[in-house]
């Protein structure tokens, strides 16, 4: 058996960008989870994957409305990134002074995101204690003026351009 704590630790080695996943309750509030486990996937078709871990009370929302975005944060966005990280009132709270619109495709969009990926859930599936939701992206928007935010050991900081040779 595998302890859970090195487990974490050697994950947590491996610089991952920050997302933030939002969609709409029924109700037409924003809700979203903080994920850095998000990935490509194809090409052809444009599918991407991100794995919300199943007690997330944003899980059931993205299952079942099958529409989101995946919001690529930007350096100066820790705001959002430990607001939707939250549950509950807590996050209800925490996001209510985040800037967001309505996207292309109706989804809502967090302002000032370095890249934004809107989705409709192409497939789902099993993954231990996370779900895998495979998206299929539908509209993206970029502002690559912007600095990525970058997760590694615990710590949020900005992406640092590597020097050209």
């Amino acid at each position: 058996m595998i302890s859970e704590d090195l487990y974490k630790q050697a994950l947590g080695s491996f610089p991952a960008g920050v997302t933030v996943v939002t969609a709409y309750n029924e109700d037409g509030t924003v809700t979203g989870l903080t994920a850095s486990a998000f990935s490509a996937l194809s090409m052809d078709p444009a599918l991407v994957l991100v794995c919300p871990n199943y007690s997330s009370d944003t899980y059931p929302i993205l299952s079942k409305g099958k529409r989101f975005a995946i919001n690529i944060l930007s350096a100066e966005q820790t705001g959002p990134a430990f607001a939707f990280a939250k549950k509950g009132e807590a996050k209800a709270d925490a996001i209510k002074d985040i800037p967001i619109r309505k996207g292309e495709t109706g989804v809502p969009v967090i302002e000032g995101a370095v890249s934004t990926l809107e989705c409709i859930l192409w497939n789902e599936y099993e993954g231990g204690d996370h779900a895998i939701l495979i998206g299929q992206v539908k509209h993206i928007q970029l502002n690559e003026q912007n600095t990525p935010m970058v997760y590694c050991r615990g710590k949020i900081t900005a992406w640092e351009k590597p020097a050209t040779v």
